[in-house]
């Protein structure tokens, strides 16, 4: 062959060699957002239904992405919700099954105690081998970051956010040190950031001569530096300082979880709509509030301005088009502490108020309001009624990124988020070792609730949830092969506790 032809075929070659690699190349893998409001209920979010709060950037969200109409936490409290959120285990099999304050410290409600003893402040520890979410998503390369409330590991042991496979922390260590949205001070990774907000018990109420009519009443529980922002700020430097790499941001806002606190330019507009309202004067644990219709329905947009701006950094940083957003709530609203949940119907269309909300295992209590965003993935203005939880998270985002997943109670529902054939659940569980003692089991329409176990109730309610979703029409005498079915699986699924605060000895644990 003559050098004539050789130079061409050579090139050829090298365009051919050069074509094939570009086809061959992965898709990038996308970034991950997962925020995660505090208490927020099904009921309070426009999308859901809500008429008098305003969260134009998640109704948004929802137009751009996906809305899910049977998602579920994983407890209907704090710390287990997020322990099963991060490990993809469910109650029956977690290590962390309730809150616990891991009292035997000493007097870990003393605020000014734990102030200057860290040793007082934060949760049990999860244990240092705990196979996280987020130390998965480090094997995928992922840089990792957790902004707000943590709650699974106090300050100087194995459980804190940096041994747990996150590469940045800043917020709230300590759950407790959360119920004041201006606190004495915060974490950054290890280290404790003093603010310039006075030291006050979140406890504290109004003093006897102070009228609980005048606004100068209430200006310790104002103080200068405001936790969301802060957190919020260090959400947004995170983004923009790993922009050119891929990144899982965890944003655990402490929002709008009690007490009834947000800067009072985001209250007046509710002030004027909603007029005159009767000031909450307080209760232990909880700060008083002037104006607690109109603070609530604040703290609410005030967390849905923010998820707005986390939106706008992404088009700015031009990382938009490839990022995941996932939002949801860690469980059902409050029913205390100021909380109108009635006038906002909280938990609507589900029953509302005290016993079927948080801290119990009905759907007021569980099921949460769940978006996600991908643009070019995940159809616009679509909905999805599969039937998903907080311990399919992690096979979820693992299945995204990419890496293995097979420890895990969860089913990934990245199908459900493609459009494509979706495994279901043969069912849920739920066990929680508070408020009496309570399991839950979900299996297709019904739903099965047993209450009062430490009171040694083990009868089983049984509900249609096709046609009862207030659960308010026990069928169990009706269907005994149904009941005895659940009753097998909350047997099955039930293992005892490592921890003896979360052992149910009904259930032959002790």
């Amino acid at each position: 062959m003559s050098k004539l032809f050789q130079i061409p075929l050579l090139l050829l070659a090298i365009l051919f060699f050069v074509s094939c690699s570009e086809t061959q190349q992965p898709e990038k893998k996308p970034n991950i957002i997962y925020f995660l409001a505090d208490d927020l209920g099904y009921g309070e979010v426009g999308a859901y239904g809500q008429e008098k709060i305003k969260t134009p950037n998640i109704d948004a969200l929802v137009q751009a992405g996906m809305k899910f109409t049977q998602h579920y936490t994983g407890a209907p409290v704090c710390a287990p919700a997020r322990y099963i959120l991060m490990t993809g285990k469910h109650a029956g099999h977690a290590y962390i099954r309730g809150n616990d304050e891991w009292r035997e410290r000493g007097e870990v409600w003393d605020y000014k105690k734990a102030f200057t003893n860290t040793n007082l402040e934060g949760q049990r520890p999860i244990p240092e081998n705990t196979v996280t979410l987020a130390k998965k998503l480090q094997e995928a390369d992922y840089v990792t970051g957790i902004f707000g409330k943590w709650g699974l590991g106090a300050p100087n042991t194995e459980g804190v956010p940096t041994k747990q496979g996150f590469d940045s922390f800043y917020g709230y260590n300590c759950q407790r040190q959360a119920h004041n949205l201006y606190p004495s001070h915060l974490w950054e990774n290890e280290t404790k950031v003093y603010l310039k907000n006075e030291l006050i018990a979140p406890h504290a109420r109004l003093d006897d001569s102070e009228d609980p009519m005048d606004e100068k009443s209430y200006a310790q529980f104002y103080q200068p530096e405001y936790a969301p922002e802060l957190i919020h700020n260090k959400a947004l430097s995170f983004m923009e300082q790993n922009q050119d790499s891929t990144f899982f941001l965890y944003y655990a806002s402490p929002l709008p979880h009690l007490p009834l606190q947000v800067p009072k330019e985001y209250t007046e507009p509710y002030r004027e709509e909603f007029g005159e309202e009767a000031p909450y004067v307080g209760n232990k644990g909880y700060f008083p509030n002037q104006y607690p219709r109109a603070s609530y329905a604040a703290m609410i947009t005030y967390m849905d301005q923010q998820l707005g701006e986390l939106i706008a950094k992404l088009k700015e940083l031009g990382i938009y088009e490839n990022t995941l957003i996932l939002f949801c709530s860690d469980n059902g609203p409050t029913y205390t502490g100021g909380v109108d949940f009635d006038y906002f119907e909280s938990s609507k269309p589900f029953t509302n108020g005290a016993g079927r909300t948080k801290g119990h295992v009905y759907e007021g209590g569980i099921r949460v309001p769940f978006v996600a965003s991908w643009p070019g993935h995940i159809k616009q203005g679509s909905e999805s009624d599969h039937i998903s939880v907080f311990y399919d998270v992690y096979p979820t985002l693992c299945d995204i990124a990419g890496v293995d997943y097979s420890d895990t109670d969860g089913v990934s529902f990245k199908p459900t988020l493609l459009g494509q054939e979706q495994k279901k659940h043969e069912f849920l569980y739920w066990e929680f070792p508070s408020y009496k003692g309570q399991q839950a089991v979900r299996m297709g329409k019904w739903k099965a609730v047993r209450k009062n176990i430490f009171e040694g109730n083990l009868k089983i309610e049984l509900y249609d949830l096709e046609t009862d979703l207030e659960e308010m029409n026990d069928l169990a005498d009706e269907h005994p092969e149904i009941v005895e079915k659940i009753a097998a699986i909350m047997e099955q699924e039930h293992e005892p506790a490592e921890n003896d605060r979360f052992k149910f000895k009904e259930l032959g644990d002790l």
